[in-house]
């Protein structure tokens, strides 16, 4: 039975079925061959340990971050953090991997083969249910959302390697060549791996970014450290292990736990090739300085859909934006945080779908839970100063949630709307507001006429991060993952087409080989020229 304790006014019953599923679960031999955790175990009484790992070896550290449970506060997770003065070893193995890489296509050919079958080899340990079930509910447990959304995770993860098994990744070296100007003269164009190279990733998805990242880092033959949000690493650290276990060789991947302040030390000594970060704009802005540009971006984005003037599907629409806006508790990089609607869909039942949609999230099945990074009355204060912009008002939500133990660090609101006019939107005092990312169950509503189009494309035009959209102006617009028609979303990133921002050189994609090549790679041309030399050539005059 899962040891939970009931206070701070939650209810017994809710808390139940939350974890009711927890009760049989049971670590078969094929779990339990990496698995150094149980899932439903993890609790204040019996709390998991993460360690690091460093040049082939798990260590320790002498300090412990605790990890509090976001449904109840009990401190379920011990995290071997690396301060300042531990990072030696972590510089000294990224600098011991030279700028060529591990391997390339002239260099250790065979670590294609084998990171195919490892990939392989994940691939089907990640298709056996019990396997599935595990990281399902690991991931619950430290970012809550909903047996679908956390299982969602997990399947994207694994179509993502059965996509590089066997040859595939060395298909992602393939090369080129062209014609040179003379006999003997070809021109080549490989993708060469950069080396030492750092992973920096958030709490909202703790298997799929680090994975699909880390598995491209290492395909094109780069030597990664891995750092994962330490309240979230633990689902990072055994899927290392479950790699491992795939024939992954131990010193390929370093594994860190630290605060920000020790991984900027670390990347400023270790001086990394290339560095992917994934996260706030804020601190992506920090990072490309200090680390002089060598640097992909996956950072926040504000995303937005429009819903042009013709009126369909109501029901089904509905739901998708209930989707886009309030799944995983709307900490999602790409959840939809303003949504523009023709003045066509204001005389519809849209907003009263949309808000029963919303109403319908319950703690009890993690449809709704909580924020890890806004505090509740931080959220709230936010929907406030919105609601002094004049004409605005509250469409729905706006209010904490109730029968609760959620620890008063993260954040618990009820799914929220907030409408605000179009011609308020775009007034230089109050843009800066209205597009504030709130990563959390929370959005902007606005209405618009057709003659209003150029004041909707200006507004978008003033955004800064361009990540996702779902739209019907795709010439005047530039977000790198954009969905366009009917079904359009804002959220979702499947393994089958590119994810990541636009716009921006900097900008990181995932999932895809393409994705893969721009951001673990880099182009290197050999030229080759053996002749032979022209009948007759004689030494010309200088030039």
């Amino acid at each position: 039975m899962f040891n939970f304790v009931v206070n701070r006014g939650v209810k017994a019953a809710s808390v139940q079925r939350i974890y009711n599923t927890f009760a049989s679960f049971n670590l078969p031999r094929y779990v339990s061959s990496f698995a150094t955790v149980d899932a439903e175990k993890i609790s204040g009484s019996s709390p998991a340990e993460v360690l690091n790992l460093v040049q082939g070896k798990w260590v320790g550290s002498s300090n412990y971050n605790t990890i509090v449970d976001p449904l109840n506060g009990d401190s379920f997770i011990k995290v071997a953090e690396v301060d300042e003065t531990g990072i030696q070893p972590f510089v000294e193995s990224l600098s011991s991997c030279p700028k060529h890489g591990v391997h390339n296509p002239f260099k250790a050919p065979e670590r294609y083969l084998m990171l195919g079958d490892v990939t392989t080899k994940a691939a089907h340990m990640l298709s056996l249910p019990k396997v599935s079930d595990f990281f399902t509910r690991l991931i619950q447990r430290v970012s809550p959302k909903s047996y679908q959304q956390a299982h969602g995770e997990v399947f994207v993860t694994r179509k993502f390697l059965e996509n590089f098994c066997g040859d595939q990744v060395r298909f992602l070296a393939r090369s080129f060549a062209v014609p040179g100007n003379h006999l003997g003269q070809q021109s080549h164009g490989f993708r060469w791996p950069y080396g030492p190279v750092a992973i920096i990733t958030p709490f909202n998805f703790p298997l799929e970014i680090p994975v699909l990242q880390l598995m491209g880092a290492l395909y094109m033959g780069n030597k990664p450290v891995l750092k994962v949000d330490s309240k979230v690493s633990i689902v990072m650290e055994q899927f290392l292990r479950l790699l491992h276990t795939c024939g992954l060789p131990v010193e390929d991947v370093d594994f860190i736990n630290s605060d920000g302040k020790t991984m900027n030390k670390l990347l400023q000594e270790a001086n990394p090739q290339m560095t992917l970060f994934t996260g706030s704009s804020r601190v992506a802005e920090k990072l490309a300085v200090d680390l002089k540009g060598k640097i992909k971006l996956e950072d926040a984005g504000f995303d937005w859909k429009i819903l042009g003037p013709d009126v369909e599907q109501e029901d089904y629409i509905a739901w998708v934006c209930d989707q886009d806006a309030y799944a995983c508790s709307g900490q999602k990089c790409s959840a939809q945080s303003l949504l523009f609607l023709h003045e066509n869909w204001s005389h519809t039942s849209f907003i009263s779908k949309l808000k029963d949609l919303a109403e319908r999230r319950k703690l009890d099945d993690l449809t709704i839970g909580p924020v890890l990074t806004f505090t509740t009355e931080s959220m709230l204060e936010h929907m406030n100063k919105l609601l002094e912009i004049p004409g605005s008002k509250l469409l729905f939500g706006g209010q904490p949630l109730k029968d609760h133990s959620i620890p008063s660090i993260y954040g618990a609101i009820k799914p929220t709307a907030v409408y605000v006019p179009l011609e308020e939107i775009v007034k230089d005092n109050n843009y800066e507001l209205v597009t504030k990312e709130i990563f959390g169950p929370f959005q902007i509503i606005t209405d618009y006429k057709s003659n209003q189009l150029p004041i909707v494309l200006d507004a978008l035009e003033r955004m800064h991060a361009h990540l996702t959209a779902a739209v019907q102006v795709i010439g005047n617009t530039v977000n790198g993952t954009t969905y366009a028609g009917l079904r359009a979303r804002t959220t979702g990133a499947p393994q089958n087409h590119w994810f990541g921002p636009a716009g921006d050189p900097r900008g990181a994609g995932i999932g895809t080989p393409e994705a893969i090549k721009l951001v673990w790679s880099c182009h290197r041309e050999i030229i080759y020229d053996i002749g032979p030399v022209p009948k007759n050539w004689e030494v010309p005059s200088s030039t």
